[in-house]
């Protein structure tokens, strides 16, 4: 698991996670919204209904609309009737999140998941992207922005594949 502040309560709020951690990304399908570290808590209160503590991506990120439903969707299914998606952005998402599992889905999808740790130097753009396809280091940045605003477009100088880089933040 990604470094969520995964606090279960009780054998029904496991429940409740089981049913909603494998909600996947609309951009990235490979991954789930546990797997992007996206999914922050699950807790069943005291009435029967569900809170689900979610921190998008970056703020303004298309896909929270799309995961608050499918959220709502997968614990319905599960038998919840009353559910809530709550969006918190404090802390701030980082790529640090994002499981080691994530990291090879990415790789394996063909895009280059980010190097190490969020960091300045990670923010401005100096670090080396390996090309997931042939892992050659050997790469070029084509674009700040990539299919998606959190990926950059790079190609690899050795297989001249082109391919998204997820942005390090």
């Amino acid at each position: 698991m990604a470094v969520a502040a995964k606090i279960l309560r009780s054998e029904l709020d496991q429940k409740a996670w089981d049913a909603v951690c494998d909600v996947p990304d609309p951009e990235v399908p490979v991954l789930t919204i546990e797997d992007l570290g996206v999914l922050r808590d699950v807790h069943v209160q005291a009435d029967g209904s569900v809170q689900v503590t979610i921190t998008p991506t970056y703020t303004g990120c298309p896909a929270m609309s799309m995961f608050a439903f499918d959220i709502e969707a997968a614990l319905l299914n599960a038998g919840f009737d009353k559910v809530e998606v709550k969006t918190v952005l404090n802390p701030a998402w980082t790529t640090d999140w994002l499981s080691e599992k994530a990291r090879e889905k990415l790789r394996a999808y063909g895009i280059a998941p980010p190097n190490g740790k969020a960091s300045r130097r990670a923010l401005f753009g100096e670090e080396q992207v390996c090309c997931p396809k042939c892992n050659s280091a050997n790469t070029s940045r084509i674009s700040e922005f990539g299919s998606t605003a959190c990926k950059a477009l790079y190609r690899c100088n050795d297989c001249s594949e082109p391919f998204d880089y997820f942005k390090c933040i």
